[in-house]
């Protein structure tokens, strides 16, 4: 691992920190420096940033439109997880990082560089999926983190780097949160949200309506699945990205998708978050309706087990890594048959699922019915009951004998 690398590539949103990273690493390390920006749908002005990359240093900068294939190779596969951090936490940053990391690693690829650097602190869980990715991809890579080895502390000394060195930065009021986003959600942390009594105020949110101001009339949607990946929402067929976009946009109007929870960082501690997720709430409601006619119970049963370790290997940068690909392997045999439609109200932040239907479908009223049929001979459910109390009875009767 070269000392002083001769090229770097820098994640780069040109922002505050960022620029002041990339005249930081010019100065330590004397390099040049590629600038990137992965366009993930975080909905922010790309244009002019070659420009402020320039002025800045860089010798260039490279701008990746990543929409589709995060929601196809990234979102796509987490939803058909049904992966869930923690109960709540849909897990719109973690599955963000690894996307990002590996465009970054191509352009580092592609240009030759022998370093990458981020602007992710050191307290954080981001460092920990932009590093583990890029070591998955080339292990020689080196990777630079200024905020775990710089002198700076604070936004102010940022600020008065930047005055010292005139570097062209626009610098903004201090937001009372940091806010964090991409086409699959939106995350809020730190200020004001620090004392976890604070009720998130109501126009912090970007995206979704209030609830209580959301729309007095439900609205239905129907989400259309083929193998475990939605297609089509009601019955126009659009692209993963325009999905995710199309039902963002129903699901704020309604005020769906908020969340707001306390979490567990990999590094250790715990952090609380805000979370706007409205299409992905859908979606991931609409998934387990179509799975729950269309899979096994005893499929569903082990795979619904697997939630917790598959939402954790995302939420601490394990994308690249054998278990979490395997796992993926498994989960996807599951969804050979998961093909068909739900029908979600959505009303005041709610999203209910209202129906469900499938070609595939393992629902037989016959069998299910309440009313007379031929199909099941209730008889049988005697000895299904004795075969399965026998290890209960045995250990009643060994406490009896033993006066317990």
């Amino acid at each position: 691992m070269a000392a002083n690398p001769k090229k770097i590539v820098l994640a780069y949103s040109g922002g505050l920190d960022t620029s002041v990273i990339l005249t930081w690493l010019k100065e330590t390390y004397g390099s040049e420096v590629v600038a990137f920006c992965a366009d993930v749908g975080q909905g922010e002005e790309l244009g002019g940033l070659d420009e402020k990359a320039r002025a800045t240093g860089a010798s260039k900068c490279i701008i990746a439109d990543l929409k589709e294939e995060f929601a196809r190779d990234f979102c796509f596969p987490m939803l058909r997880a049904n992966a869930v951090y923690e109960g709540d936490y849909l897990l719109g940053t973690s599955i963000a990082r690894p996307v990002i990391a590996k465009a970054m690693m191509d352009v580092a690829k592609a240009e030759g560089a022998d370093a990458i650097a981020h602007g992710a602190t050191g307290k954080g869980n981001d460092q920990v999926r932009f590093e583990l990715t890029a070591m998955a991809i080339d292990p020689r890579i080196q990777v630079i983190a200024p905020w775990r080895t710089w002198s700076l502390r604070s936004r102010s000394d940022c600020i008065a780097y930047c005055k010292d060195r005139n570097i062209p930065i626009e610098v903004t009021a201090e937001k009372p949160y940091s806010m964090d986003a991409n086409l699959f959600h939106i995350s809020y942390e730190g200020g004001i949200l620090e004392d976890t009594w604070n009720e998130p105020q109501k126009d912090m949110f970007r995206w979704t309506t209030a609830p209580e101001d959301a729309p007095d009339a439900p609205e239905y949607v129907i989400v259309g699945y083929e193998k475990g990946n939605p297609v089509s929402v009601n019955g126009e067929r659009l692209s993963p990205a325009a999905l995710i976009l199309r039902l963002n946009e129903i699901g704020a109007k309604h005020g769906v998708g908020r969340v707001d929870i306390v979490e567990n960082r990999f590094v250790g501690m715990k952090s609380r978050g805000v979370y706007e997720t409205p299409g992905g709430t859908i979606l991931q409601r609409a998934h387990r309706a179509v799975e729950s006619i269309t899979v096994d119970r005893e499929v569903l049963r082990i795979r619904d087990g697997l939630i917790p370790e598959y939402a954790s290997l995302v939420y601490r940068g394990f994308w690249f890594a054998p278990e979490r690909e395997i796992l993926q392997a498994l989960i996807d045999e599951a969804q050979r048959d998961v093909t068909g439609e739900a029908r979600i109200k959505l009303y005041k932040g709610n999203a209910d699922v209202v129906g469900r239907r499938s070609p595939n479908t393992l629902y037989d009223p016959e069998f299910a019915t309440f009313e007379a049929d031929e199909v099941y001979d209730q008889q049988d459910a005697t000895g299904f009951i004795r075969l399965n109390a026998l290890r209960l009875r045995i250990r009643a009767l060994r406490d009896r004998r033993s006066g317990g």
